[in-house]
């Protein structure tokens, strides 16, 4: 795990929660994330996944909380 995890805000948790499942994203990556419609085009840069199922996975992960 990265080095964001010593501050556990929730906005850091959830930073966590994104770092933990998809690792290609760098702390500045996830810093600069403002939005869950934010999360999901980077996802689908980094990975070329299917927008459709990253959407899924994304709302899986997030659980209704913000970014």
């Amino acid at each position: 795990m990265t080095s964001v995890a010593s501050n556990t805000g929730p906005r850091q948790l959830v930073l966590n929660d994104i770092s933990a499942k998809w690792g290609k994203f760098s702390e500045q990556d996830l810093s600069a994330l403002k939005s869950r419609d934010d999360l999901v085009i980077q996802i689908v840069a980094k990975y070329s996944y299917e927008k459709e199922q990253v959407q899924r996975d994304v709302d899986a992960l997030l659980k209704g909380r913000q970014i």
